[in-house]
C-alpha cells in the first residue's frame, strides 16, 4: 500500500495566541480586480481556496509557538484544520521516511532534516526559519547555585540531557566539548520537553535544554545562561513534504511560519531570527 493510500484525516482542536498582523493579508486581496485576485490567490493560497487538514510534524521545542500559529491559520482560512505531531526530530524524520502521513516537517537541526531530504520525501529545498540556543534549566530559585556548565559536573547533582541523536542532545555535546567537560547524566531523554519535565517534576536538579523551553516553562524552572551555548546554536529548517495531499494548504502554512507575523510569534517565544 502506498504512503498516500495510508493517509488518514485527523482532527485536533489547537489553541494559541492570535497573530493580528495577518488580518491585513486577506484585506489586501479583496480590493483587487478578478484577474489580479486569481493571480494573487494562486501565489499565496487565499482563504477561499484552502480547505481540509494540514498535518505538521514539528520538533518538540516548537510546540507552543506552532500551536499558536496553527490556531491563527485556521482562523484566517475557514474550512482548514491544522494537526500536529510534536517530538524528537530524529523520531519524526524516521516516521516520515517510514510512510507516516504528513504535509510539513519542521526540524530542530539540518542533520535530522537531511534524513528526510536524502530519502526523497521533501518537496523543494528546506529553509531555515529560526535558530535556537541552549540554556540550563534548574529548579526554581536555583537552590544548587548553578552558574556555569562546569557546575553541572559536580558530585551529587542529578542532571538530565537529551539523547545524543536528538538535536538538543547533539548541541549539548558540542557545548560540553567546547568547554572541555565530560558529563554523565542520570538519564538521556528522547526530546527536549521530556528533559525539561524531569526538572519541573523535581526528578532532576538541572537539564540542558533550549532557551525557548525555559521561557515556556515560566516559573516552574529557572534559566542559567552559559557562554559555550554560542558554539552550539541550532538552525531550524522547514519543508513541505512530497506526498502531501493538501499541497496548497501546506504551502500556505510554511509561508505563515516564514512571514513577519509568524516570525513575531517565534521570536516572542525566545527563538532567534535565521
Amino acid at each position: 500500500m502506498t504512503r498516500t493510500a495510508r493517509r488518514t484525516r485527523r482532527t485536533l482542536q489547537v489553541a494559541g495566541a492570535g497573530v493580528a498582523a495577518l488580518l491585513a493579508l486577506s484585506a489586501c486581496s479583496s480590493s483587487d480586480d478578478s484577474s489580479s485576485t486569481a493571480s494573487d490567490s494562486s501565489a499565496s493560497g487565499s482563504s477561499d481556496q484552502l480547505s481540509g487538514t494540514v498535518t505538521v510534524f514539528a520538533a518538540a521545542s516548537l510546540k507552543e509557538s506552532f500551536t499558536a500559529l496553527g490556531k491563527e491559520f485556521e482562523e484566517q482560512h475557514p474550512g482548514t484544520k491544522v494537526t500536529f505531531s510534536f517530538g524528537g526530530s530524529d523520531s519524526l524524520a524516521a516516521s516520515i521516511t517510514g510512510g507516516a502521513p504528513a504535509d510539513v516537517f519542521a526540524s530542530a537541526s539540518p542533520k535530522t532534516m537531511k534524513i528526510v531530504t536524502d530519502a526523497g520525501d521533501a518537496s523543494g529545498t528546506p529553509a531555515t526559519f529560526v535558530r535556537n540556543q541552549l540554556e540550563i534549566a534548574t529548579l526554581p530559585g536555583n537552590p544548587d547555585k548553578i552558574s556555569s556548565l562546569k557546575d553541572l559536573t559536580g558530585s551529587g547533582l542529578k542532571v538530565v540531557l537529551c539523547d545524543k541523536e536528538v538535536p538538543c542532545g547533539a548541541a549539548a555535546q558540542k557545548a560540553l566539548e567546547a568547554a572541555e567537560l565530560e558529563l554523565t547524566p542520570v538519564s538521556y531523554e528522547q526530546d527536549v520537553k521530556s528533559a525539561l519535565t524531569k526538572v519541573e517534576l523535581k526528578e532532576a536538579d538541572a537539564a540542558v535544554v533550549y532557551k525557548t523551553d525555559v521561557h515556556a516553562a515560566g516559573d516552574k524552572v529557572e534559566g542559567v545562561d552559559f557562554p559555550e551555548s554560542a558554539n552550539a546554536i541550532n538552525d531550524y529548517p522547514i519543508v513541505q513534504l512530497k506526498d502531501t495531499q493538501n499541497s496548497e494548504a501546506a504551502k500556505a502554512f510554511v509561508a505563515l511560519v516564514q512571514s513577519s507575523a509568524g516570525q513575531q510569534v517565534l521570536t516572542g517565544a525566545g527563538f532567534l531570527k535565521p
